[in-house]
């Protein structure tokens, strides 16, 4: 058994028609994985999958577009993965959002909602309408992309971060839920990367200096150096590993 090899798995990435979810899906079929590109846009999903396809030959990914804040949108994503590869292996919940950027006692209660909702809930509702077959088949990997921001403090970003950390211990749960029929869920928790999310800190000289000068590696990250970790955590590979939170953000957290 290859180590990294994906060969037959079906993989759904959310958030997949740029930064990171591109990269993880682009990553996971060169590894033999058939992969759904999803975002709210149709043309941007598929111009992702039509290139994963040029590469890989026709049929290795397609565009479900969906709203990770509508219950219905997901349902038709998971339905129509269903309908075109006959399962789902392989979950990878990217997608999310951030509205507001300050202090917590700037942030109104519609920002707040719309970061638990998009973040938290919409994950929930995912692993809750692909477990099943998971389980019945006693096989399947649930990825979580959180944040290091789960795992410290901040006086700009609070309330996603407490999504975040929220998201780590859902990984927790559904892995102590799934563990004795053999499906595991993690999480990533990537530092400061460097995507379209993420503009609004890391165009910020002052912000991007106090997020890369004490770390070991001295630099911001790129969206296929998460790719690696998703396919290590969807893949054999890993295949003991469930209920944690793999920090993959230069070191700056282990960092005085």
């Amino acid at each position: 058994m290859e180590l990294f090899d994906l060969t037959g798995k079906v993989a759904i990435i959310t958030g997949s028609s740029k930064g990171i979810g591109k990269a993880i899906a682009e990553r996971m079929a060169e590894h033999g994985a058939k992969v759904v590109i999803s975002s709210r846009k149709a043309g941007p999903c598929d111009e992702v999958a039509q290139a994963i396809n040029a590469k890989h030959g026709e049929g290795r990914a397609i565009a479900i577009p969906a709203n990770i804040a509508s219950k219905e949108d997901l349902q038709r994503l998971v339905d129509e993965t269903n309908a075109a590869f006959g399962k789902i292996d392989i979950l990878v919940c990217n997608a999310a959002s951030n509205p507001y950027a300050g202090p917590m006692s700037g942030i109104n209660d519609e920002q707040f909602e719309k970061i638990f909702h998009n973040n938290v809930l919409a994950n929930h509702w995912l692993t809750q309408m692909v477990a099943p077959q998971m389980l019945a088949r006693r096989e399947g990997s649930v990825i979580l992309v959180s944040s290091i921001g789960g795992l410290r403090g901040n006086a700009l970003i609070g309330a996603y971060n407490v999504s975040k950390a929220a998201d780590m211990q859902l990984a927790r749960n559904l892995a102590v839920e799934w563990g004795p029929s053999n499906v595991r869920c993690n999480c990533i928790a990537p530092g400061l990367v460097q995507t379209d999310f993420a503009r609004y800190l890391w165009e910020n000289p002052e912000i991007l200096k106090l997020a890369t000068d004490p770390a070991p590696l001295k630099r911001i990250g790129q969206p296929d150096e998460i790719a690696g970790a998703a396919v290590y955590l969807a893949a054999p590979a890993s295949t003991y590993m469930t209920g944690q939170t793999l920090v993959v953000d230069g070191g700056i957290t282990i960092a005085w």
